[in-house]
């Protein structure tokens, strides 16, 4: 090995420089059966034992950063990073197959939903165990939400916060959202999903809902299917606390109100004029969509506030 090749791989590994000056930033690796799941580990210095916070990223290709292709916000990114300057650590990760974790892909025929809580379970646990941190927190973003719930039921998570999680089963979501399309598009998808919630595959999907139900996809959504929002937040035994904005297009304040309901004792907190992204942004959809590119972007006011104090107290 040459010398510059050496050096070359110590400064790969080194802390980085990040927004609030120097970021002991280090790499986590989760061996699975089917590859290894990357992360990268926060820890504020000339702290004994911080706090420590696991994000779980929302659906479909989101990475630890909160980016997906065409769409670089680096929400979550900045959200640990915000984390960090109030003296509190933070592990992010990309989901299997997404990312750098893409080693640990499966082919999509064979994922379940459960593997990405049992993902979320084995990295709570390896913080769990890992002697540098404090109390532990949950933290879900949209579908990472369920994710975080069922987590932290799980491996008795100090607290859990729920950032934008539908609080509705992921069949009636993607029912609310169908309804924004031709009245003849939800009419065909009904059968499909009453199936699907049933447990039992549809062998015969209508072209113009082909990449919405194809037939590899639909083992992951009956799994999915199987999961009430309301029922898996009631099971926690632990501190809660609901984060929703007042603009994200995606999620609605009625979420936030479902999971509230179903468990009285969580602290409910509105964002005003934060999206889905965590950005400030207007009701405006396309103003609002320009958010979900701009890695420039500040959070939203209000909400490195909210989670600090919950985390910390």
């Amino acid at each position: 090995m040459s010398v510059r090749f050496l050096l070359f791989t110590i400064l790969l590994l080194a802390p980085t420089m990040g927004l609030f000056g120097q970021l002991r930033q280090e790499p986590a690796v989760l061996p699975t059966e089917s590859g290894d799941i990357q992360g990268s580990l926060l820890i504020p210095q000339g702290i004994e034992n911080p706090e420590v916070v696991l994000i779980i990223a929302g659906s479909g290709p989101t990475d630890r950063n909160g980016n997906f292709p065409n769409g670089v916000n680096n929400s979550l990114k900045l959200l640990a990073e915000g984390l960090y300057q109030n003296k509190i650590a933070t592990l992010r990760y990309d989901k299997r197959g997404i990312g750098e974790s893409t080693t640990a892909g499966m082919a999509e025929s064979e994922l379940r939903f459960e593997h990405y809580v049992n993902d979320a379970v084995a990295w709570a646990k390896w913080l769990q165990k890992d002697g540098r941190f404090g109390k532990l927190t949950i933290l879900g973003h949209s579908e990472g939400s369920l994710i975080g719930m069922i987590a932290s039921k799980e491996v008795n998570a100090n607290r859990f916060v729920s950032v934008a999680g539908p609080g509705i089963p992921a069949g009636e979501l993607i029912r609310t959202q169908l309804k924004e399309q031709p009245p003849a598009i939800l009419e065909m998808a009904n059968p499909i999903l009453d199936s699907l919630e049933n447990g039992k595959s549809v062998q015969e999907v209508p072209q113009m809902l082909s990449m919405l139900f194809r037939s590899s996809v639909q083992p992951y959504m009956i799994s999915w299917f199987r999961y009430n929002p309301q029922n898996e937040i009631a099971k926690l035994n632990c501190p809660v606390l609901i984060v929703q904005g007042t603009t994200d297009m995606q999620v609605s304040e009625t979420d936030a109100e479902k999971l509230h309901e179903a468990f009285p004792n969580a602290q409910k907190v509105l964002i005003q004029e934060m999206n889905h992204v965590l950005k400030p942004a207007s009701s405006n959809k396309m103003q609002n969509l320009m958010t979900y590119s701009n890695p420039d972007l500040p959070l939203a006011d209000g909400l490195l506030e909210v989670l600090t104090d919950f985390i910390q107290d």
